[in-house]
């Protein structure tokens, strides 16, 4: 099993059983933003402490300076990571991944990285030197990079093994895939893992986990991708809103670590944490939708929608038809009423 490959000495100080882990609160310890952007670049085990600052790999560093000579052109709140570039899963040096446009961009070079701000970051157009593509499905982010904290290159790598191969018991290996990336906050609540997937309404969200366990990955497959709902324990939070201006969440009063909430108890649907009233994802910035995007002109590919589980079907089917009582309720009550008026 992937979490026999730890050494009981490596997990004690670094890994799943190390004494911080489920000492911190989670929830809000990720800022509010409406973009993440991942740039393809080599294998994590290569990546240096800041890879975004190194002499030795020149693509990241450019794209983190033109982020920083660019933020405030930039509307959207964007966040910049750098993932593993993997040919057997299709990513090599230099392909951008969009969340939660689901785009992906080849052929990003030193030569093209500010006309690529200029247009896809900045004026939200299409890249006039590449061709974007639709992704499809749910995508699954583990940071790994060890060498800039020994608890992600601890925790990263199992979580990956255990993911593809839970992912491979479902039969989802075409609708999940699974990537290592570099730091994105908080090593301390190692395993940190981000999942962008959609929600039950269709709409891309991306939710940010900490404290994750070998034990906890089924649940991530079967309860947050399949269903929509947020495991309340691990949520660190999600791309859109901050965590105090998420709506319909008791005050983030979660139970870190503790699973003492089981099944649905243990569950909220992810569209749930979204206020509906709040600018960026999902409600859209200067024109730039950040619900998932139908086909367009420009972009080649297919939206195919992920079939991740008969959950989903069987889900909207409650729904529809719960709606279609609660109306007929009202209609009734309705009519009722007038008839009341009119012989009164």
């Amino acid at each position: 099993m992937a979490s026999d490959t730890l050494s009981a000495a490596g997990d004690a100080a670094n890994g799943f059983t190390r004494p911080e882990m489920y000492t911190e609160k989670l929830a809000g310890t990720v800022d509010a933003y409406d973009r993440h952007v991942f740039l393809c670049y080599k294998s994590y085990a290569s990546w240096p402490p800041r890879v975004e600052a190194s002499d030795d790999d020149p693509l990241p560093k450019l794209v983190a300076a033109t982020f920083k000579a660019r933020k405030n052109d930039i509307a959207l709140k964007t966040k910049i990571t750098v993932c593993e570039a993997r040919e057997e899963d299709g990513l090599v040096d230099g392909d951008v991944l969009i969340f939660p446009e689901m785009i992906k961009y080849r052929g990003l070079e030193e030569s093209n990285v500010e006309s690529f701000f200029e247009d896809v970051l900045v004026n939200g157009k299409p890249w006039a030197a590449g061709v974007p593509e639709v992704l499809a499905g749910s995508h699954v982010f583990v940071c790994a990079h060890g060498s800039r904290d020994v608890r992600c290159g601890v925790c990263g790598p199992v979580l990956i093994e255990k993911l593809n191969e839970e992912i491979e018991l479902r039969g989802l290996k075409d609708q999940v895939s699974v990537t290592a990336c570099s730091h994105i906050g908080g090593h301390k609540y190692a395993g940190n893992v981000i999942i962008y997937s959609p929600g039950p309404d269709e709409k891309m969200m991306g939710h940010w986990y900490g404290y994750v366990t070998p034990n906890d990955v089924p649940e991530l497959l079967d309860q947050h991708i399949a269903k929509g709902e947020v495991i309340k324990r691990l949520w660190r939070g999600q791309m859109g809103p901050s965590v105090a201006e998420v709506n319909g969440v008791d005050d983030q009063k979660l139970a870190n670590g503790e699973d003492t909430n089981k099944g649905k108890e243990n569950g909220i649907k992810s569209d749930d944490l979204i206020s509906k009233d709040v600018g960026g994802c999902c409600q859209g910035v200067n024109g730039v939708s950040c619900c998932r995007i139908e086909q367009s002109n420009g972009i080649e590919g297919s939206t195919e929608k992920s079939k991740i589980s008969s959950n989903w079907s069987g889900l909207k089917e409650r729904d529809i038809l719960i709606g279609v009582g609660v109306l007929g309720a009202v209609a009734a009550v309705a009519v009722a009423f007038k008839i009341y008026k009119r012989s009164g």
